[in-house]
């Protein structure tokens, strides 16, 4: 059977999180592959995706668009549908945002490896554009705005023929909004970089972006209060609202070099997540390195967290569930081995070769039906 020709598309790149991790074994898969995304950041991903052929957008050319990325947000439908993709024969889109969009050849096949629909104009609308963080022009204009990048978001999902979610909430949620079905492939942890240090205890840790539906306010008000030693690594724009309300035994990292996140996970007594996750790969990472998890048990963290046995599950959101969990963990213990072995099933190899049968099987259904 034909080998075909294949493109990829990214919403953005402009850091390494769980989407760029996801790309970045896509790209092995399919090393020949141009990659197509709305703008990106020079120097911000690793060097196999730096050296790729990487195809931008309009976007890329908007003024100060590394801090106001976020203000062009109407514009990006228009731009992923922008690109000429007519003599591609299959599509591998990674898409949290708008890369799902993108417009393929009437007989070519798209696959779409969603990490969550469009959180902002779903179920996060409120966490991100509540009144009370919204001004008076705000207040008038997003609501319609978001109206409209709805009903795109519903009717861009035609020109997908499969959907794989990273979790099965993140399924759940492309059922409820879209009415499609989708695989779940978990997303990959890289279990090979992520291994248990020497040291364990000092503090409890953070890492994540600084965004609303994050809840990062929730854990500062409860350590604020306890006073126990916090560390929270990832950037975003809370951050400035965030560090101004937290006291002195809250450090803000900021943005980390692989190696010294991986350190921070080695060294921390456990992993804080406070709200509810798509998916939630730092809990694995810290689970890598044989560091346990107090989550949400919502979302994400239900399908990578064994409360009790890899961290502990809380059922009440908020800061009092957060508090009365950090009391009942001192109450538990938890094995190194237990935990590495517990995120060794999320490992890389495993979601290549998972991901990689998949697109070969759909491939093979696709052109059997041609």
């Amino acid at each position: 059977m034909e080998t075909p020709k294949v493109a990829l598309v990214h919403d953005w790149l402009t850091g390494q999180r769980g989407g760029e991790k996801v790309l970045e074994v896509f790209a092995e898969i399919f090393p020949d592959a141009p990659l197509y995304t709305l703008f990106r950041l020079p120097g911000s991903q690793i060097e196999a995706i730096e050296k790729r052929t990487i195809q931008t957008s309009f976007i890329q050319k908007l003024p100060l668009i590394k801090k106001l990325y976020r203000r062009y947000l109407p514009l990006f439908p228009l731009a992923i549908e922008l690109f000429d993709l007519q003599s591609y024969d299959m599509i591998i889109s990674s898409s949290h945002c708008v890369a799902k969009g993108a417009i393929p050849r009437p007989d070519a096949l798209h696959i779409c490896y969603i990490h969550s629909p469009m959180r902002y104009a779903w179920n996060q609308y409120f966490s991100y554009f509540s009144p009370d963080r919204l001004g008076v022009f705000s207040r008038l204009l997003i609501p319609g705005q978001i109206h409209k990048l709805r009903i795109w978001d519903e009717s861009s999902t035609r020109r997908v023929d499969h959907f794989i979610a990273n979790s099965k909430t993140v399924s759940h949620r492309v059922g409820k909004y879209y009415g499609r079905k989708a695989d779940v492939i978990h997303p990959p942890v890289d279990t090979d970089f992520y291994v248990p240090g020497e040291i364990q205890g000092g503090y409890f840790l953070i890492v994540s972006a600084l965004v609303p539906y994050k809840k990062i306010d929730t854990a500062i008000h409860v350590f604020n209060q306890n006073a126990l030693p916090l560390k929270i690594v990832g950037i975003g724009p809370d951050y400035r609202k965030l560090k101004k309300t937290a006291k002195s035994n809250i450090d803000f990292l900021g943005s980390l070099s692989g190696e010294d996140l991986r350190k921070v996970y080695q060294e921390a007594r456990a992993l804080i997540m406070p709200g509810e996750e798509d998916f939630g790969i730092n809990s694995l990472e810290s689970q890598s390195c044989g560091v346990p998890v107090i989550a949400l048990a919502r979302g994400g963290a239900t399908e990578t967290v064994v409360s009790g046995e890899t961290g502990y599950l809380f059922p009440v959101p908020g800061w009092q569930g957060l508090a009365d969990a950090l009391d009942k963990f001192q109450d538990f213990s938890f094995n190194k081995t237990t935990l590495r072995a517990h995120a060794l099933k999320f490992s890389r190899d495993s979601f290549k070769n998972k991901a990689s049968s998949y697109f070969d099987r759909k491939w093979i259904e696709h052109k059997s039906e041609r």
